[in-house]
């Protein structure tokens, strides 16, 4: 099987004086904003959940949650945090990021980390603060090996990829995936089709939330209708859409999942799954909520990558035994290649360490 979950090397490690910790802790409280896909979302705000969950129970200390359900909640739960008197908010995902912002800006006291994008002004150029740690993720590279896999695997020669939104965070997932499909066309002399994204004009499809299961069949059964044996939806828990598309289709159709392994999160779809572009976000909030707990906080954005294990994909379960072995161990050479700096792998949307 391919993937291995690892700590990210990235972060600093857990405090390792107990004692030491659970002093720092005694008044420590960490809170967590969802996006509005809310914390049962079997994906990046379920994994951030878990990260943060994780952490208060080692820490021994209790924390504050707001789930969001519609966006113009975002100012207001993250500002109920802080009058709830966290020392540390998490916020999940780009579209917190002028809530998170302008929080970090008023209450200076206050340490954030986001996850998914770093900071901007409303003119759209960077800005850092002292207070707030941007947590990336380089998917683009686990979603080389993915678009590699699937190009090597598919039977129609036509594989799918769709949005939620067209946000960078999720932009570098379908950038990720072509550069891997191409790659695996030029070196094999194929002609596997890619429909639902072109990166060369940063355009393809998208079904207009992250909420919208309906939406997310309706899509996937349009690829269905027209060849695509695989599909990879970067649109948080619509991949529920696309499973029924492939239930209700008969068809032999596989998903790869992204953020989490939904093998592992879902696994009435066991059987759907090729792999994940997964994101280790619950070991990466874990480690950066302890380090703010020994007082060890800093703002430098943590990058997921290949490299420190941060990005990876899941392994195959069930679709290990469909899969040429030898697909498997160009992959791992792959990846090799790409930690080494050897194979670059580049999107838009690449985060910046």
């Amino acid at each position: 099987m391919f993937g291995v979950v690892g700590l990210l090397a990235a972060c600093a490690p857990a405090p390792t004086d107990d004692a030491g910790s659970a002093d720092v802790a005694s008044d420590f409280t960490p809170c967590i904003v969802s996006d509005f896909g809310g914390f049962n979302d079997k994906s990046f705000n379920q994994s951030s959940f878990d990260g943060i969950t994780a952490a208060a129970d080692e820490l021994g200390v209790d924390f504050n949650q707001a789930e969001s359900t519609a966006e113009d909640q975002y100012e207001s739960n993250v500002n109920s945090m802080i009058d709830a008197d966290c020392n540390f908010i998490l916020t999940v995902g780009f579209n917190l990021m002028t809530a998170t912002r302008d929080a970090a800006v008023a209450s200076p006291e206050v340490d954030f980390a986001i996850i998914d994008t770093a900071l901007n002004n409303d003119d759209f150029s960077p800005l850092e603060l002292e207070n707030v740690k941007p947590v990336l993720y380089d998917t683009a590279q686990a979603a080389f090996l993915a678009g590699y896999l699937a190009a090597g695997t598919t039977t129609t020669g036509t594989v799918a990829t769709y949005g939620g939104l067209q946000f960078p965070s999720v932009t570098i997932f379908m950038d990720g995936f072509s550069d891997g499909i191409d790659y695996y066309n030029d070196a094999k002399g194929t002609d596997v089709k890619l429909l639902g994204w072109d990166k060369a004009t940063q355009t393809g499809s998208f079904a207009g939330s992250f909420d919208d299961i309906a939406a997310g069949k309706t899509t996937s059964q349009n690829f269905i209708d027209a060849g695509a044996d695989i599909i990879l939806p970067v649109a948080g828990p619509l991949f529920q859409g696309t499973a029924q598309a492939i239930n209700d289709s008969g068809k032999d159709v596989a998903i790869i999942g992204v953020d989490s392994d939904l093998f592992e999160t879902t696994p009435e779809f066991a059987n759907l799954y090729l792999t994940s572009v997964m994101k280790q976000m619950t070991d990466a909030t874990k480690l950066i909520i302890t380090d703010a707990a020994a007082g060890d906080f800093d703002s430098t954005p943590y990058v997921g990558t290949l490299e420190n294990e941060g990005v990876l994909l899941a392994p195959l379960h069930e679709w290990e035994s469909k899969v040429d072995p030898t697909i498997m161990t160009e992959i791992e050479e792959l990846q090799a290649q790409i930690i080494d700096g050897s194979l670059v792998v580049e999107s838009e949307a690449t985060p910046q360490s």
